[in-house]
């Protein structure tokens, strides 16, 4: 077997070793967040630096991260490119502001969900503690309080 044979994987190789299913595979792929190529025998191959960005999506999609975003993350890094940590610094530094961002909406969304089970009413248009006179319809449609946190 020559070395570059070594460093090509079959979909259900790529599926085991990344502990995702073929579909999934086939998913991310149709997705181009990965790239693989046909054998002449019609069967799908990938370079093995596959489970490296597989690793990386699966990471990033447990942050949050919608994978629009990872894709546009990883369009600069060649397929064939075996990710380091310097490239995962690039990907979380990328990514930090817009996580900070949805850690403080997901602290206020729990401390607000709690303080207005709290108090009984079960309104946020009404509620004389959280919107006082409907201050917030004048804002404008929607969860004003988590779209423009006053």
């Amino acid at each position: 077997m020559s070395s570059s044979a070594l460093h090509v994987l079959a979909v259900g190789d790529v599926a085991r070793r990344s502990g995702v299913a073929v579909s999934t595979v086939h998913f991310y792929e149709r997705q181009g967040l990965i790239e693989g190529w046909r054998t002449s025998g019609n069967q799908r191959r990938y370079h093995r630096s596959v489970l490296r960005r597989i690793a990386l999506i699966r990471i990033a999609q447990r942050a949050g991260i919608p994978l629009a975003i990872i894709k546009e993350t990883l369009a600069e890094m060649p397929h064939d490119h075996i990710p380091t940590a310097a490239d995962w610094r690039n990907f979380t530094n990328a990514w930090t502001e817009m996580l900070n961002e949805r850690i403080d909406s997901l602290t206020q969304l729990r401390d607000q969900m709690t303080s207005c089970i709290g108090c009984g009413c079960m309104s946020l248009e009404d509620c004389p503690l959280r919107n006082p006179m409907d201050e917030l319809g004048q804002r404008g449609a929607g969860p004003q309080r988590l779209i423009n946190p006053a």
